[in-house]
């Protein structure tokens, strides 16, 4: 009977061990800006994929990344392309379909893919290089002094920061047309497409998506990040 529990331990011990050495060996990471463009520097032949439509990414995109559309109907099989023993970094506008690529990967065998925290938003915010496809103008979007000129008002200007492709942006918007027409005598509604305004998004500090930010007499007096429903966003407005 001891030497069956001393197995048994043994045997235990080897399990739990096991089970470590396995976590230890997840290089799947998450890693800030500065962390991405190091270690992009340190594993220079890696391949860098961006997962934002090919609209996006004529706009702007890392140096040397290649465009696989999250959303488009081929994404599995051009990824089957890459080696899967060897790193790959992922990234995207702020994070969320990068992640979902990533977790995708991962499962397709992938074993160590390195993602873009708050994406090419985050990316911009820090200054990080970025680059355009030369055959494509950037659009120039709205300026500094045009965002300031639209938050002259009387009323409280609500700004939302937005993009297509973003799903909870499109889930918000019937009922932020909704507030807009049923207060326009308090509130002025400002849209703002992030994909189209990336300098005035940069100069805002705006690096994740949906954000509203409230504004009285010029000066924010709230904000929020991430989907909001309508009755909360009325009684944000409410207490302003």
């Amino acid at each position: 009977m001891k030497y069956y529990l001393i197995i048994l331990g043994l045997t235990f011990t080897v399990l739990l061990n096991n089970c470590k050495s396995g976590n230890t060996q997840n290089n799947d990471i998450v890693l800030s800006a500065k962390a991405f463009a190091d270690k992009m520097k340190a594993l220079p032949n890696a391949p860098i994929i961006d997962v934002r439509t090919p609209d996006e990414f004529s706009k702007g995109h890392i140096p040397n990344a290649q465009n696989v559309d999250w959303n488009g109907n081929d994404f599995s099989e051009k990824i089957a392309s890459l080696d899967k023993s060897k790193p790959v970094f992922v990234y995207c506008l702020s994070g969320g379909r990068s992640s979902s690529a990533a977790s995708q990967m991962r499962s397709e065998g992938f074993t160590q893919v390195y993602e873009l925290d708050g994406g090419m938003m985050q990316w911009r915010s820090e200054a990080q290089p970025e680059t355009t496809n030369a055959q494509i103008l950037k659009q120039e979007g709205m300026s500094m002094a045009k965002f300031e000129e639209g938050l002259k008002s009387d009323k409280l200007v609500l700004v939302d920061f937005y993009a297509d492709w973003c799903g909870p942006c499109q889930k918000m918007k019937p009922f932020l047309d909704e507030i807009a027409k049923e207060n326009a005598d308090k509130v002025v509604i400002l849209r703002i497409n992030a994909d189209d305004n990336q300098e005035l998004c940069k100069e805002l500090k705006i690096n994740a998506l949906p954000t509203l930010s409230l504004y009285k007499n010029k000066q924010k007096v709230w904000s929020n990040t991430g989907f909001m429903d309508k009755q909360n966003i009325i009684l944000a407005l409410q207490n302003k």
